[in-house]
């Protein structure tokens, strides 16, 4: 039966910093793209909502044509019963049939006041609402130049990184099935809890990298050891020595080209 390989402290804790190296590099990039992701998001929903706004207000003046229209129609044959009755009162043969025929003229004037007055009210309704047609259209246009210019940052941009950061992913996740489950998830756990995504660090005059608290000598010499895994007791990052870590990140610009 075959013995399995125990794979030494030392060369866990390189390929953690390896991974470290690897994922702070990534984390550059989208740095380096900043806000812009989202703030092209957000005017694309804005863009969204304006659209959505410009086409209500549209089919709104579209109703308000139709009506206009219809109130028309109401006008034109209004007057063409007024004409016909015109007519009728030409032959009446009495008083009431008069003012049968008096009273449908007056309710036939009434009808294209009335139909009159819901002209200029849809009138001033459509013309109110071209004003905020006119409003939403600018507001269109201008955030579609924005946005394009904001597209035109990050295209540029992800054009630039998309390659190294392609390379850079598929490493991170070759180096992390060189790792066992227990450390991944103890470095991802620390990547999680600190602002910089620095879950391992070397140590650096004394302290751990990027941090005022200074390593008793002790602690140093069991970390320059290379033969277990220490944790800075205030940070909670695990620690490697400054000769390690120069070496990695040699070895690690070799391989990603940097």
């Amino acid at each position: 039966m075959t013995k399995k390989t125990e794979v030494s402290v030392e060369t866990k804790l390189r390929a953690l910093y390896d991974l470290q190296l690897i994922d702070s590099r990534i984390d550059e990039i989208k740095n380096l793209r900043g806000e812009l992701p989202l703030e092209v998001e957000d005017l694309e929903n804005e863009i969204q909502g304006l659209s959505l706004k410009l086409e209500k207000i549209k089919a709104e003046v579209s109703e308000d044509e139709h009506e206009i229209s219809e109130k028309k129609l109401t006008i034109e044959n209004a007057k063409e019963l007024l004409k016909k009755y015109e007519e009728k009162l030409k032959n009446v043969r009495n008083n009431r049939e008069y003012n049968s025929i008096v009273k449908e003229q007056e309710f036939q004037e009434l009808e294209i006041q009335l139909a009159e007055k819901k002209i200029k009210e849809h009138t001033a309704r459509i013309e109110n609402k071209q004003i905020a047609l006119n409003e939403v259209n600018e507001r269109l246009e201008e955030r579609n130049a924005h946005l394009k210019a904001k597209k035109g940052e990050l295209d540029a941009i992800l054009k630039e990184t998309h390659k190294e950061e392609d390379i850079l992913q598929k490493k991170s996740t070759e180096f992390e099935k060189q790792i066992e489950e227990r450390l991944i998830t103890a470095y991802k756990r620390i990547r999680a809890s600190v602002k910089n995504g620095l879950a391992i660090v070397p140590v650096e005059r004394g302290a751990s990298g990027g941090s005022y608290f200074s390593i008793p000598a002790q602690v140093q010499l069991e970390i320059a050891s290379r033969t277990k895994i220490i944790m800075d007791e205030h940070s909670g990052r695990i620690l490697v020595d400054p000769d390690l870590a120069k070496e990695e990140l040699e070895k690690i610009q070799k391989i990603i080209g940097g």
